[in-house]
């Protein structure tokens, strides 16, 4: 379990601070544990609109993990006076859960992201993972309400299942549903699948170093993006100096 002492809360919402080892390690007792668990991942955009949704806020406090995504989140913590000890976003965190499922035989399918784009990901990625036990694909495209999506990944006999429908949809899914897919564990995953197609082309390691991944997002998809980094960054970090001087 996560001891209060391993968090940081931004924006009311308790983020872990544990290396990439000590998480995988969690996600790995989750898996087995009695209950089924969801892992959510926080970045700016998500804490934004949790701030605004209390249903959203909801579906992230009942996650049995919120990994830290991005440098804005780890600014956050610095402002804090805290640090994150490293960017657990799902680009990164993923293909390292992905690894330990190959490695523990646990059987993974992929739901989310445009017709044709997670099988074109689950390619990709069992070309690099030859061991990793695929038992089905389904694109994002249904209603929320379409309780056969659940009942697909059920026969399916899903054991992790990734979930990349986009925030808040992904976190309210797995809240809602979690229980009738038969899954152990499920993870949102936001656009992994279309990074790992080559839909959505990853920033330069420089851009990656320097905190500005966002950049190369917002150049890559300036209509879609230019709200949510233009206005959304300075937004949050307002509000977490307004939480700070509030806590003081």
């Amino acid at each position: 379990m996560i001891a209060p002492e391993q968090t940081i809360s931004v924006l009311g919402v308790p983020l872990v601070r544990l290396s990439p080892r000590a998480a995988l390690a969690e996600a790995e007792r989750l898996y087995g544990a009695p209950e089924p668990a969801y892992i959510a991942h926080a970045n700016v955009h998500t804490l934004n609109l949790a701030s605004l949704d209390p249903g959203y806020r909801r579906a992230l406090e009942e996650a049995a993990m919120v990994l830290n995504d991005g440098k804005g989140v780890m600014l956050a913590a610095r402002m804090k006076r805290d640090r994150f000890p490293a960017d657990l976003n799902g680009n990164f965190f993923t293909p390292l859960l992905l690894e330990l499922a190959a490695e523990r035989d646990w059987p993974v399918f992929f739901l989310g992201a445009k017709p044709g784009v997670a099988d074109r990901a689950l390619e990709e990625i069992t070309r690099r993972l030859p061991r990793l036990r695929a038992v089905g694909v389904r694109d994002g495209y249904f209603s929320p309400g379409d309780d056969s999506v659940a009942q697909q990944v059920r026969r399916a006999g899903s054991g992790l299942l990734l979930v990349g429908l986009g925030n808040p949809a992904q976190e309210l899914w797995m809240r809602a549903n979690l229980h009738a897919s038969g899954a152990r564990l499920a993870v949102g995953v936001g656009a992994f699948f279309d990074f790992q197609a080559g839909n959505v082309p990853r920033a330069p390691e420089w851009m990656n170093r320097a905190g500005i991944e966002w950049v190369h997002r917002l150049a890559q998809e300036p209509r879609r993006m230019w709200r949510r980094y233009l206005l959304g960054n300075p937004v949050f970090l307002a509000r977490v100096a307004a939480e700070e001087l509030a806590n003081r």
